[in-house]
């Protein structure tokens, strides 16, 4: 028993995986559940967390521009406001008094950050300057040559008449200077005349205010030059913020098209990052402070709870999927066993061996199982197993269908005197002697039929009718030819070794001599039969036919004889020796026949004449064969 269920294993490993099993369904159902329950409840939390942190993160983003906008308002204001006051002075002592001397060392003492305050007035060919005050600590400390001051200011002759026509700008003079350094360009009216007030000043006060934890702030002039950023590579190089940095592009260039004077928004950079962008325009020279924190960074800390609810929600799956596991084997594994064993009797191999010892409905259905397919294999030896399989499955649908095929029939010779001998040798125990005699030899004969891709229809008393081309077929009349008549020949020699060592005297196993007969032709195939019972079955004139030619082998002293339909399909492939023609009853013309002799090149006899000295088959006077015997189916030479 125990080598049994470990061929069930083995057998259920070769066939086909189950496409949807129980304890995958039970796998599935559990994670679902606990995906949307957990998976819902962190959603929830996450949405909701994120929407506080992002209202913080908005607000916070927003406080820290609007405070880096009024240190820079104040810090710009104040440079102006100072620079002007000098300006005010110098008019009112006149530049070159000692006064007004006194009062620029005395300024320049006050405000170092200053480097330059100047005074230019629009002339035809570009500008001039009216008044030049220079705070040579400034340069000297940084080491910066003073014709640089003209050198910047005819390169932005462009921005100083701008100013004189009224507008007040900023520029960054870094890329000029080599060190940080702002140009305010302001109008200045002076005696009834429109002036530009030129103010150079260093911005590192206000920039490092600028730096502040995670969010950047930093300015730009109407052009979208960076004028403070808290990047140095930046301002030196004078850098376009739509240009120089992808992350700030296209929110600068959507806060200087913007009429507003500030706002809050998220957007997106040209990596397709979001950032919380914040930013307010000042009055004074038409720039802008702008304060931007990568979402992302913002979001860290949700990402982070989330990953590790994630985390948490796997731990509980993989648990749970564990204990599912676990539970669904007791139900899994006895069901996979009956999904093996039915696809087992789907093949056609009734023999099971099942035991179970639960008392659930698994083994109820277990036992009910096992019994089923001892039922089934015992019907499976009353009908033809095979076709019953093909026809369970589909293959064999209902109703007749015209097949070429080639019939086979065969008889054993002397049969009626055998079952005499049987008879008075034995007394009661003779049915049983003569039906284990006859299962030996149809074992073999099936045996031969099945190895050549032929189905056995029936046993006829000790007769056996099969045919090839019909429930399934080799591919071609041909072949099913072939396969018979080679089936026929195997036939031959498995009876020569099985009647090896017997002889005629015993009459508890005497040997067997047998005649068979084929005939090829279209035939109707299919279920014939009540409701109540069916058989797959051949009819039609050639199965006739090869009945009536299986009886001439005895008068003809052959064993194996074929219609010339068949000889004509399969025959050059043999050695065949023809016979006498025959006109057999239904036939108008004499049938052809042909005595098989051996494979072509094949070892054995040679000739028909050494086929019957081999099956000690006695050569008949075909002159002397009564043409009335066998109720007149047949007459030799087609003669009246």
């Amino acid at each position: 028993m125990g080598g049994r269920i470990i061929n069930m294993s083995k057998t259920q490993q070769q066939t086909d995986k189950i496409e949807r099993p129980i304890g995958a369904k039970l796998i599935i159902i559990i994670t679902t559940l606990l995906l949307l329950s957990l998976g819902a409840i962190t959603v929830l939390v996450s949405i909701m967390v994120t929407n506080d942190v992002r209202i913080t993160a908005e607000d916070n983003n927003l406080s820290v521009n609007r405070r880096s906008a009024s240190e820079a308002e104040s810090f710009l204001g104040r440079i102006r406001g100072n620079a002007l006051a000098l300006l005010d002075t110098m008019n009112a002592v006149g530049s070159s008094s000692a006064a007004a001397l006194l009062s620029v060392d005395f300024f320049f003492e006050r405000n170092q950050d200053i480097a330059f305050i100047g005074v230019a007035r629009s002339i035809r060919d570009g500008h001039t300057l009216i008044l030049s005050l220079v705070n040579e600590r400034f340069f000297f400390s940084n080491e910066l040559d003073f014709e640089l001051i003209e050198y910047f200011l005819d390169a932005y002759d462009d921005e100083i008449q701008r100013c004189i026509a009224g507008e007040a700008l900023f520029v960054n003079g870094a890329p000029v200077f080599g060190v940080p350094l702002l140009v305010l360009f302001y109008p200045w009216h002076e005696a009834g005349v429109q002036d530009a007030a030129l103010v150079f000043f260093s911005p590192n006060a206000l920039t490092e205010n600028f730096s502040e934890g995670a969010n950047r702030s930093y300015m730009v002039n109407d052009a979208g030059q960076y004028i403070i950023h808290t990047d140095y590579d930046f301002i030196l190089a004078g850098a376009d913020a739509a240009g120089a940095d992808a992350a700030s592009s296209s929110f600068v260039s959507m806060v200087l098209e913007s009429t507003d004077q500030g706002r809050q928004t998220l957007y997106s950079d040209a990596n397709r990052e979001r950032h919380f962008g914040a930013y307010r325009k000042i009055s004074l020279g038409n720039a802008a402070v702008i304060t931007t924190i990568p979402y992302k960074t913002v979001m860290e800390g949700t990402v982070a709870t989330t990953r590790r609810n994630i985390y948490l929600t796997g731990a509980v799956l993989f648990i749970a999927v564990l204990f599912v596991w676990f539970f669904s084997k007791t139900v899994s594994v006895p069901l996979k066993i009956l999904a093996g064993a039915a696809r087992q009797i789907e093949s056609g191999d009734f023999e099971l061996n099942l035991t179970t010892k639960t008392r659930d409905e698994v083994g109820y259905l277990t036992r009910s199982f096992q019994k089923m397919s001892g039922a089934l294999n015992i019907f499976g030896r009353f009908t033809n197993k095979d076709i019953a399989v093909r026809a369970m499955r589909g293959e064999i649908r209902p109703g007749g269908l015209p097949k070429h095929a080639t019939i086979f029939f065969s008889d054993i010779r002397g049969f009626t005197e055998k079952s005499e001998n049987f008879t008075k040798a034995f007394g009661d125990e003779a049915s049983d002697r003569i039906v284990y005699w006859l299962n030996v030899y149809f074992s073999r004969m099936v045996e031969c039929v099945e190895k050549t891709n032929g189905v056995v229809d029936k046993f006829i008393g000790d007769a056996v009718m099969a045919h090839w081309g019909t429930a399934y077929s080799a591919g071609s009349p041909e072949k099913d030819a072939y396969n018979c008549i080679n089936a026929a020949l195997m036939m031959r020699s498995s009876l020569y070794d099985m009647n090896k060592g017997r002889t005629n005297e015993d009459t508890g196993n005497p040997p067997i001599v047998i005649g068979c007969g084929i005939n090829s032709g279209i035939v109707t195939t299919g279920q014939l039969g009540s409701e109540q019972r069916m058989e797959y079955t051949v009819i039609g004139d050639p199965v006739n036919l090869a009945s009536r030619v299986e009886a001439l082998n005895k008068p003809l002293g052959t064993d194996i004889l074929i219609s010339e339909d068949t000889w004509k399909l399969a025959g050059e492939r043999f050695i065949t020796e023809e016979m006498p023609s025959v006109t057999v009853k239904g036939k108008e013309k004499p049938v052809r026949l042909f005595a098989v002799v051996n494979h072509k090149d094949a070892e054995g006899p040679q000739t028909l004449a050494q086929v019957r000295q081999l099956l000690n088959i006695v050569p008949p006077d075909i002159s002397g064969v009564d043409t009335g015997k066998e109720e007149k189916k047949f007459k030799i030479g087609g003669g009246e």
